[in-house]
């Protein structure tokens, strides 16, 4: 199992950008996809973006495609999420996942973080 620790998120203004990070450690990490979920409240949770443990393949929801930008560092054990062009809508606890594979399907992914909450404002 891959331990995944979430930090980066705040509070911004609409049209503002935030950038989240997600610490990741164990023994398998560099073999496991990774990925961002969201949850606002009273909703279900949502992918937002997935990368293969390469960096190479990279797979996007279709709320936030065009404005956001995932990325990862193995070297550094971390994984980044660039959001841009933030909206109101956007307000949710985001959420760090580890998978064998790369995937949108939240079955698939074993291990969480423990969440940052992003707070848009207008």
């Amino acid at each position: 199992q891959v331990q995944l620790v979430e930090s980066g998120g705040g509070l911004v203004q609409a049209g503002g950008s935030l950038r989240l990070s997600c610490a990741a450690s164990g023994p398998t990490f560099r073999t496991y996809t990774l990925a961002w979920f969201r949850q606002a409240p009273g909703k279900e949770r949502e992918f937002v973006a997935a990368i293969s443990w390469s960096g190479l393949i990279t797979y996007y929801g279709e709320p936030v495609k065009g404005r956001i930008a995932i990325s990862r560092d193995n070297a550094k054990k971390s994984m980044f999420l660039q959001m841009n062009s933030l909206k109101r809508e956007d307000t949710a606890v985001y959420y760090c996942a580890a998978a064998p594979s790369i995937t949108r399907m939240i079955s698939e992914y074993d291990s969480w973080g423990q969440g940052t909450q992003v707070t848009v404002s207008t």
